[in-house]
């Protein structure tokens, strides 16, 4: 074959994209109930931005961004996250002068160079929330409970909550130290690019995926250790609003977020059915993010839920659609020439209408027919005409029903058969 998809990529095709559309109109409807308002954001941004929001050290940055330089000579970058780019958005077009909290959602691709394996992929698709404006556990609890409700409405089952707090300016620089301490002895064990970020960022090594370097950091002090009083009473009323909604989570000391700007809230949503690729969603606190980009000081708070992560999991549960609500089967210029008027009246009251358009016996439309999986077949011959009336045959259980040939017959009767 000579032309197939980049490594790493790939096509969506029905009828699989029936269970992206069960998804999304899901998550659509549940975030309407909590007053989201969908946003929709490029796909590429100057490179800056997300240099400063992700990190220099982080593995994104360093060797993952798909970036390069425009024909002005502009660096450029195709979003490796949703939240720099929205953050980007929400100051630009100054968003924060509207009511707090200010909720968006968003979905669409992006985009990391990486090694291609089980439910990852170069190119992904991420659903991605974000509330502004508002610093309070309250609001926490409350998008965590609506990811909760959103995974549990389309279907997914045996998932974990976990939560904790990273911290903030105040507290992580004595975290930083204390792990500092912790990881000294040990530095020869780790990779290259953990001993260069153990003085540049040693957060950073908390995050890395290296077997031996995951083996080294065992037992290294957790952040909510060393949490100032601000973020530790967070922390606390965090988990009280979290049992007020029923939302079963548990504490991890040891969770660490990819991204440099999260600060005290962060969660991940995991399932036991994924392997070691087992976090469907996940999402924390950035309230300092805004005023680095220029903004008024304006906390905010977001997930990201990965589609390629869930898609496996619910695949098999979720319906796949139906063919066509009629197939017409005229035989004849003049019945075809009738079929596509019956055709199109039934499409403009909401059925979906096929003919057969290229004259073959009746026996092979039939065969088509099954093959698209149509639920209802009329035939129109001579004596259709003639009449003006015709058998519609109910594909699924085998009736037939007689009809006068005209849209709004034909509708009664189909939506009468569903």
């Amino acid at each position: 074959m000579k032309y197939k998809t980049l490594k790493g990529l790939q096509d969506i095709l029905p009828p699989d994209i029936a269970v992206w559309h069960h998804i999304e109109a899901t998550a659509r409807t549940i975030f309407r109930s909590y007053g989201y308002q969908e946003i929709r954001l490029p796909i590429m941004e100057s490179t800056d931005i997300f240099i400063r929001s992700i990190g220099e050290t982080s593995d994104i940055v360093e060797k993952e961004m798909y970036t390069f330089e425009d024909r002005g000579g502009r660096s450029v970058t195709l979003r490796p996250e949703g939240t720099a780019s929205f953050v980007r958005a929400y100051v630009e077009h100054h968003l924060h002068n509207n009511p707090a909290p200010q909720k968006y959602y968003y979905m669409g691709p992006m985009f990391r160079y990486e090694r291609p394996q089980a439910f990852r992929y170069r190119q992904f698709y991420q659903i991605g929330v974000e509330a502004m404006g508002i610093d309070d556990p309250k609001l926490d609890a409350e998008i965590i409970s609506m990811l909760s409700r959103i995974l549990s409405g389309i279907g997914l089952e045996g998932l974990s909550f976990e939560v904790t707090s990273i911290g903030c300016a105040e507290c992580r620089p004595g975290y930083k130290e204390a792990l500092k301490q912790f990881l000294s002895d040990k530095l020869n064990n780790f990779c290259s690019d953990c001993q260069r970020r153990y003085e540049l960022n040693p957060l950073r090594i908390l995050d890395c995926k290296v077997p031996g370097c995951i083996e080294s950091r065992n037992g290294s002090p957790p952040v909510i250790d060393h949490l100032c009083k601000e973020c530790d009473v967070h922390f606390e009323s965090l988990q009280k609003n979290l049992s007020v909604l029923h939302v079963p989570h548990t504490i991890n000391p040891n969770l660490v977020r990819g991204l440099d700007y999260y600060t005290k809230t962060a969660f991940e949503v995991s399932s036991e059915n994924l392997g070691s690729q087992s976090a469907v969603a996940a999402g924390g606190r950035y309230d300092s993010m805004v005023d680095e980009f220029g903004g008024p000081p304006t906390p905010g708070i977001g997930f990201a839920m990965g589609m390629e992560r869930i898609i496996p999991l619910i695949k098999e549960s979720v319906p796949l659609p139906s063919g066509p609500d009629l197939f017409l089967c005229p035989l004849g210029n003049k019945a075809t020439e009738k079929a596509l008027v019956l055709a199109e009246g039934l499409r403009e009251k909401g059925l979906w209408a096929e003919v057969n358009y290229d004259g073959t016996s009746l026996r092979s439309q039939m065969r088509k027919a099954n093959r698209i999986a149509a639920q209802h077949v009329i035939v129109l011959g001579d004596e259709e005409l003639e009449t003006d009336r015709a058998s519609i045959k109910d594909m699924t259980g085998g009736q037939e029903s007689k009809t006068e040939l005209n849209p709004s017959s034909l509708f009664n009767l189909i939506r009468n058969n569903k």
